[in-house]
């Protein structure tokens, strides 16, 4: 599907709007942010961000080149060691630029959590010097494989300490949380995954993951972003000042 001159005004648009978040508390410790695109309600077609997790695994080449196929565009948020192992996707997604935008998923994938405990079957960072370590060096694997500084940061299992958040947001960089979860870790089946998707609201950020090939998942947030372009939907990619 082609957009229109509107359509593509309307994500021109939304580009430059801040996006708006308040925390969701997932438990009495930790914070699950929640972010929506802070657009005006009245504003026509549907917008909506699709981000999507590389954490450590492969390249789910379903999702992008689905994604390349309809022209649209995702913010991917890639950890170093994703980095690492996947040379030839790094190169496939810095090819189509205009489209995808890395940002950082930290170095090794560990919760920004102050806990000597774990988190979704993730040992914890446990002290804000490990969380610290995790964000640099996670930017740093950015910045050398990619040439760009990352403006945001998702950590592991997208849950923080307070305090973990406060000292992200210090280090000048943007909390990235999410309205609408289409594939809850890559664990649902395809047609849940593209049910998901298909209620996302005017404003909606989708979160989902890129790095599980095997998994059907993927094969539902192909459905899905296909099933919302048909439907009229814009993606934009998160603001970036």
């Amino acid at each position: 599907m082609l957009l229109s001159r509107r359509h593509l005004l309307a994500a021109s648009a939304a580009l430059g709007w801040a996006a708006g978040s308040s925390p969701v508390f997932a438990s009495d410790a930790l914070v699950e942010p929640f972010l929506r695109l802070s657009i005006p309600a009245e504003a026509s077609p549907r917008i909506v961000a699709l981000t999507l997790d590389a954490c450590p695994g492969g390249f789910d080449e379903r999702i992008a080149q689905a994604l390349v196929q309809e022209r649209i565009p995702a913010t991917i948020f890639v950890t170093a060691l994703w980095l690492k192992g996947n040379a030839r996707a790094l190169g496939f997604l810095l090819d189509h630029r205009d489209l995808f935008t890395l940002e950082n998923h930290g170095a090794r994938h560990v919760p920004p959590v102050l806990s000597d405990g774990s988190v979704c079957g993730l040992h914890a960072a446990g002290t804000l010097d490990a969380v610290r370590r995790e964000v640099l060096d996670g930017a740093t694997a950015i910045t050398d494989a990619a040439h760009i500084a990352p403006r945001w940061y998702r950590g592991a299992t997208a849950r923080y300490s307070p305090a973990a958040m406060a000292m992200i947001e210090g280090m000048g960089l943007r909390i990235a949380g999410y309205s609408l979860n289409a594939d809850a870790g890559v664990s649902l089946p395809a047609a849940s995954v593209a049910a998901r998707m298909a209620k996302a609201r005017h404003g909606d950020v989708i979160i989902g993951h890129i790095n599980q090939p095997h998994r059907p998942s993927g094969e539902g947030i192909v459905a899905g972003v296909k099933a919302l372009r048909r439907d009229g939907a814009v993606f934009v990619g998160l603001p970036i000042g």
